[in-house]
């Protein structure tokens, strides 16, 4: 069955990172999310890589949506004047919220936050509650490592099985939004 893909959740750093390839590559994903008419779900901060997608993204067409706590605005991300973020109590209720938006998700570099985000659902689909996919932007060789410990982690046998995942991992972002594009649902 071919289930088109059309809203990405965006998981990403607050920050810009030490590489420039890090923003230079937020920025033609937010791009080509715009520019292949998906709509997009983030944290809702304009700072950062976070900024940088959602900026491209609107800047070429997509309909884009913040999601974020009072707690977070205060501490590290100004909210996104330029779109609708909704505000929710907690952080758990904003990953339970982007994760019901999003019919898939792009993991860009980022930091623990981006991280939890990113496990919350690789541990979804290992107990079975979603087959939604997920895209790794491996830009700078950024998540070679976690890689490393996932396959370790099989090695070890603490992991059976790679088969209940649905990861991708791409090298740049027009890779990631042809596998976007050409997705087929995993039953």
């Amino acid at each position: 069955m071919n289930k088109k893909i059309k809203t990405v959740a965006v998981y990403c750093g607050h920050q810009f990172g030490l590489y420039p390839a890090f923003e230079r590559d937020a920025n033609l994903m937010g791009e080509l999310i715009g520019k292949n008419g998906l709509n997009m779900v983030f944290g809702g901060g304009n700072v950062g890589l976070m900024g940088a997608v959602a900026d491209a993204a609107l800047n070429n067409g997509a309909h884009v949506i913040g999601i974020s706590t009072d707690n977070i605005i205060a501490l590290q991300e100004p909210v996104h004047k330029k779109i609708e973020v909704e505000i929710v109590d907690g952080i758990n209720e904003r990953k339970q919220k982007m994760f019901e938006l999003a019919d898939a998700f792009i993991i860009l570099p980022g930091g623990i936050g981006t991280l939890n985000e990113a496990t919350d659902i690789l541990t979804m689909q290992q107990i079975g509650e979603t087959k939604k996919p997920i895209f790794f932007l491996n830009t700078n060789r950024f998540w070679a490592t976690f890689h490393d410990l996932i396959v370790d982690m099989l090695n070890n046998k603490f992991i059976n099985s790679l088969d209940e995942y649905n990861v991708s991992i791409a090298k740049d972002p027009q890779e990631l939004m042809d596998w976007i594009l050409n997705y087929k649902e995993i039953k």
